[in-house]
């Protein structure tokens, strides 16, 4: 290899590492918390485990709509800070901001209004959920303050700056962890709350971070300012729904599936659906890992392709996948290993702690997959090709996942075929996404510069080919 091509591979994946490290820091401390959340309710038995599990699946679908939006906002950030068009990234930057608000306020509704119906969705006992609807409407309560936090994140990471959000987490997760359990637990001045002060705590815990998060950015502490307009522009609100629509819709196919994922799962009983919830905890770890890479992959590749050059976009690409790989499957081999330690550690019953380590074997097979999913599926929605990522989400939870669960639970079969069907969700979903970027088709996605008399809103031209 010679030393011009050697230089430029080290340059890339140095980059990749700089964006992806304080990404995948911050990840991991959002999934500590989660972490955390069941620790707290094991306290309070398995009932608990699987009223938090609930309410933890409820706010991540309302979070994967705000995930569709930041998905938007990156690429849009990250085009025009890449053409070095400060301006325009600080409008795009706004109006993501101001649409999130409204977003959030939206789906926060049924949260407040129908909890317990939302609960009983899953099929769970009484008691369980009335913790769950519990847990939900003070989720619901916070969810525009998480919205804010998002996209504010979102916005400085597709600038470049990764360690900024990285602080404001730390400091929320912090508190979020504390609060949590001191209200759960009654360690504190107040009564103890169970379920409930998990999420109230957790939730006033991020308001007081983004509430400083956002005077901060007000006046102008970043390298994106705030652009301080009060009217809405329309023309970048239909870009962004343009974009993001398709990365919403499959962040909501991907949450309304786990829910009905869920659903089956919970028909083998709560010890079941405790082990699955503390599973997909454990497993979070090194996913969030995968996550970083994907984030660096989306932040470079626009930037790159921005910058007109298509070439080192693809570069990212590949070499974020790489470091994913290396990343997640060291990840695996530490669930394998440790999978014993990590489920007694969570919870002391026999049977969800053998569920447990059946699920992360399980789930340790399909990470090299899963780590083809983020790293290019990131890639591809930062180059805006949100459109293929639905696709081959749609495909492998409904054809690798959900129709096998459900003739699996039908003919009676264990629970670990429930389990194993998510290693052919991954797979698929891996085959359909590398094809995907090895074409290069999402090369003819272009963002036309802004427009006068549109506010500097870009519209985006897709090529005829775009899947």
């Amino acid at each position: 290899m010679s030393e011009q091509t050697k230089a430029p591979r080290e340059s890339t994946s140095r980059k990749v590492w700089q964006l992806a490290w304080p990404t995948i820091i911050s990840n991991l401390l959002f999934t500590t918390v989660g972490f955390a959340h069941i620790r707290i309710a094991a306290e309070l038995g398995t009932s608990a485990v699987a009223a938090v599990t609930t309410g933890h699946r409820v706010f991540f679908l309302i979070q994967a709509v705000m995930m569709g939006l930041s998905v938007a906002a990156t690429a849009t950030i990250a085009r025009a800070w890449g053409a070095d068009d400060i301006k325009r990234a600080e409008h795009a930057a706004w109006t993501s901001l101001q649409v999130s608000i409204i977003m959030a306020a939206v789906l926060a509704l049924p949260t407040l209004i129908i909890p317990a119906s939302i609960a009983g969705l899953f099929g769970l006992d009484a008691a369980t959920t009335l913790s769950a609807s519990e847990f939900i409407f003070w989720l619901g309560v916070f969810s525009m303050s998480s919205a804010v936090n998002m996209i504010l994140s979102t916005a400085l990471r597709a600038t470049g700056d990764v360690i900024t959000p990285l602080w404001f987490l730390l400091a929320s997760s912090v508190l979020n962890i504390l609060f949590g359990y001191n209200l759960a637990l009654g360690h504190g001045p107040t009564a103890a709350l169970g379920v409930s002060g998990i999420s109230l705590g957790g939730g006033s815990a991020g308001l007081s971070i983004t509430l400083v998060f956002l005077m901060f950015w007000w006046r102008g502490r970043f390298n994106l300012g705030p652009s301080r307009e009060i009217h809405i522009d329309w023309s970048r609100v239909r870009q962004l729904f343009t974009i993001g629509a398709p990365a919403m819709i499959e962040q909501g196919i991907i949450q309304l599936s786990f829910l009905v994922f869920f659903g089956i799962v919970a028909k083998y009983g709560t010890n079941a659906y405790a082990a699955y919830g503390i599973g997909i905890t454990i497993v979070s770890f090194p996913i969030v890992i995968g996550f970083g890479f994907g984030i660096a992959a989306a932040t470079l590749v626009g930037q790159q392709l921005g910058a007109g050059r298509p070439e080192a976009a693809v570069a990212a690409g590949w070499r974020s996948l790489r470091l994913a790989l290396i990343a997640m499957v060291a990840g695996s081999i530490v669930l394998v290993v440790f999978a014993d330690e990590l489920a007694r550690f969570m919870i002391d019953d026999p049977e969800v702690i053998h569920l447990t380590k059946i699920f992360l074997y399980m789930i340790a097979l399909a990470q090299p997959m899963m780590a083809c999913e983020m790293a290019l599926a990131g890639a591809l929605r930062g180059a805006g090709d949100t459109r293929f990522p639905l696709f081959s989400t749609f495909c492998g939870l409904m054809l690798g996942r959900l129709i096998p669960a459900w003739v699996f639970a039908s003919l009676g079969l264990s629970v670990y075929w429930i389990f194993a069907v998510m290693i052919f969700d991954y797979t698929l979903k891996s085959i359909l996404l590398v094809h995907r970027f090895r074409s290069h088709k999402w090369l003819d996605l272009k963002v036309n510069p802004p427009v006068e008399g549109l506010a500097g809103a870009a519209i985006m031209d897709s090529d005829k080919k775009n899947t």
